[in-house]
């Protein structure tokens, strides 16, 4: 790739190459750059704030751009959200119940272990909690203004669900410190392997949920 193309794309903001490019939210989330709540700033300036230059990863993102295909993100606004609604809402109320479960499961059975992850379950519970209240503001208040071409007041429940979700990314980063970036001990059980896949699962689409909002949906209703 030539320098100029690697300068282009690392000019680029992070919400604006999710958005747009197949393939790289996994690469963002390889080195933990938010791309959902920070997507604002560019390539360049996530990376150097981790003391990295952004080289390697433009000749990723250059080769995903090569290979893209088609995103499959609805154009319109009712097949967007019905997408949400499919991909992450009803995703979210069928996972976290089990996640929590296993979690109370693995919590008591090696109660007498040190690495067992203690609190794991309550605050799997909570961002269940918090997932839900706000899924049903979406789903009883913002998404039929959506629906129904906006209206004059829509910037103010978008900015509340915009301040949840930096609510629900800071729950993430808990998560992901409570399970050590989702890494069993050696130890650990097929149960407790299980449940550290499943929270990571959980992680990722609530990052691309919350991606799809900020960055896709949200900004067709700006004034």
């Amino acid at each position: 790739m030539s320098a100029s193309a690697q300068t282009d794309i690392a000019s680029r903001t992070l919400a604006d190459i999710a958005s747009t490019l197949p393939g790289a939210i996994a690469l963002f989330r390889s080195e933990k750059l938010d791309f959902c709540c920070g997507g604002k700033v560019t390539l360049a300036e996530a990376m150097a704030a981790k003391q990295k230059e952004p080289d390697a990863l433009t000749v990723q993102l250059q080769a995903l751009e090569a290979a893209a295909a088609p995103s499959d993100v609805p154009d319109d606004t009712d097949g967007l959200i019905d997408m949400i609604l499919t991909r992450f809402h009803e995703t979210h109320r069928r996972e976290v119940p089990e996640l929590v479960k296993l979690a109370r499961r693995v919590e008591a059975v090696h109660s007498d272990v040190t690495s067992v992850p203690a609190g794991l379950a309550d605050l799997l519970q909570h961002i269940g909690d918090e997932l839900e209240s706000h899924m049903q503001k979406e789903e009883q208040m913002l998404f039929p203004m959506m629906r129904a071409g906006g209206h004059p007041m829509i910037c103010q429940p978008i900015a509340v669900m915009l301040s949840e979700h930096d609510d629900h990314g800071e729950n993430l980063r808990k998560l992901e410190a409570l399970t050590n970036d989702f890494t069993p001990p050696q130890e650990a059980c097929t149960t407790w392997r299980a449940l550290y896949a499943g929270a990571r699962k959980l992680t990722d689409d609530v990052m691309e949920h919350i991606h799809t909002e900020n960055n896709i949906l949200f900004p067709r209703f700006a004034p």
